[in-house]
């Protein structure tokens, strides 16, 4: 009898959490479909406490309480004050990290956190420790989603401001940094891989209209890491002078000379920053031979024979390098780097030419270009008899580094400072109108080759 009444019991009360969750439900999506509807035109004032109400009642009901919640919280904190906006700005934190927990696929770890970490430090709520922690780990755990460029710059800088203070070292400076450009080369790769999908479609004027959105979000987002990229190199400047970075190898070479990662990343880096004139780098050099004679590693023989004269064993081993290299990418790398090489040892032609084969293994190396358009800069004297033709040469190399940003967005911004600096220097209006030569064409009759049309006034 017990037993029934207990059931009975029970029962009515498991009716009763039905009826009750079901009136609570209907009330959700009530104010659900009410927030939306002011969320949709802006009017995120209005949104806000139903959007709460939902919120805290079934967080789990849709994804909106997270995507609209974010923009609904970030207005009030902008339009708030004192003891007000710090209450927001908590309940933004705790926003994301229950987005993370009733979402996680929408909301993932790495993603919350550098949103959590830019609010907080926006608003001074972080100290510099807590900010290179958090994004150390988040990093470290979900490299993945890792992806915000404001995300990636503020980890790296975070830690070369706390290597200036004395609490990191240098070596963790140059590991991060590492880290870092390598997942903004990463996530640049996929938004230049969309753009060279659809450049010809673009060409052809066959573009669909989701595909013009794709075209322009691949172009800003490429060009957004490549100002970061920029703004990283710039914030390590002369940490990785030849003057730090040949004493801390010296420092760990015993310790580390078996690191195989590490000896790349050392003889790359004191390559990039002409360091090759010390003993490090050939010593490094020779543990790198060892460890794996690759096509780098040939590379680097090839510079140091070059150095010492050897002309011919550089280019043997050059062209070893790329011989032993099967991926397309890091072969038109070692051909990049052999250009710059050529460009360095004033050789313009070889510049040009391994410059050219770097752009046949991979066509969005940008970077090609612009080798290709600063020795035509330099041969302005040599391509010309008249001033107006020698000054024309800037036309041909103005053209040529425009067609860097084409194929990689992320040149955008240097490319225009460099084409800026050749337009300058190319013939004015004033000299067109006087040679009579608006619209015509100037032939080059040096190495160069080919001709540029001279603008129209």
């Amino acid at each position: 009898m017990k037993r029934k009444i207990y059931s009975s019991i029970i029962l009515g009360l498991l009716a009763i959490g039905m009826v009750s969750a079901q009136a609570q439900n209907q009330e959700c999506m009530t104010n659900l479909s009410i927030y939306f509807e002011h969320y949709k035109v802006k009017n995120y004032d209005a949104a806000y406490e139903p959007w709460k109400m939902v919120y805290e009642t079934c967080p789990s009901i849709n994804k909106a309480n997270f995507t609209a919640g974010r923009k609904i919280l970030t207005h009030k904190i902008k339009n708030s004050s004192g003891a007000e906006k710090t209450s927001y700005v908590q309940d933004y934190v705790k926003l994301l990290d229950d987005g993370t927990k009733f979402f996680p696929k929408s909301n993932p770890h790495a993603k919350n956190i550098v949103d959590k970490v830019l609010m907080l430090r926006d608003n001074g709520m972080i100290s510099e420790d807590e900010i290179y922690n958090q994004l150390d780990a988040a990093f470290k755990a979900d490299r993945k989603n890792f992806k915000n460029p404001r995300g990636l710059y503020l980890y790296f800088s975070t830690l070369v401001d706390l290597n200036m203070a004395g609490k990191k070292d240098l070596q963790e400076v140059f590991d991060v940094y590492d880290a870092v450009q390598g997942k903004i080369e990463e996530e640049n790769q996929k938004m230049i891989g969309l753009v060279q999908k659809l450049l010809p479609k673009e060409e052809a004027k066959t573009l669909s209209a989701k595909e013009k959105r794709q075209l322009k979000a691949a172009r800003v987002n490429s060009e957004s890491y490549g100002k970061i990229a920029d703004s990283i190199d710039a914030k390590l400047g002369q940490l990785a002078d030849c003057d730090n970075l040949i004493p801390l190898y010296q420092k760990n070479f015993d310790a580390k000379k078996g690191d195989i990662k590490w000896v790349k990343s050392a003889v790359s880096r004191l390559y990039t920053k002409e360091c090759t004139d010390d003993p490090m780098f050939e010593k490094l050099f020779t543990e790198q031979l060892k460890l794996d004679p690759s096509a780098d590693a040939y590379f680097y023989s090839g510079v140091l024979k070059d150095k010492s004269g050897n002309t011919n064993g550089a280019i043997a081993d050059y062209n070893k390098a790329i011989e032993l290299e099967a991926d397309p990418k890091r072969k038109a790398e070692i051909l990049y780097k052999i250009a710059t090489k050529m460009n360095r040892l004033g050789r313009k032609g070889q510049a040009r030419s391994y410059a050219r084969k770097a752009l046949q293994a991979d066509p969005s190396m940008g970077k090609a270009h612009l080798i290709i358009a600063a020795q035509y800069a330099k041969s302005a004297n040599q391509c010309g008899k008249t001033t107006f033709e020698k000054r024309a040469i800037y036309w041909k190399a103005a053209e040529e580094a425009r067609k860097a940003a084409r194929v990689n967005p992320a040149l955008k911004s240097r490319v225009a400072r460099t084409v800026a600096n050749y337009m300058a220097k190319a013939p004015t209006k004033t000299m067109i109108f006087n040679e009579g030569m608006a619209g015509k064409s100037v032939t080059f009759d040096c190495w160069v080759g080919g001709s540029v049309k001279v603008p129209n006034l």
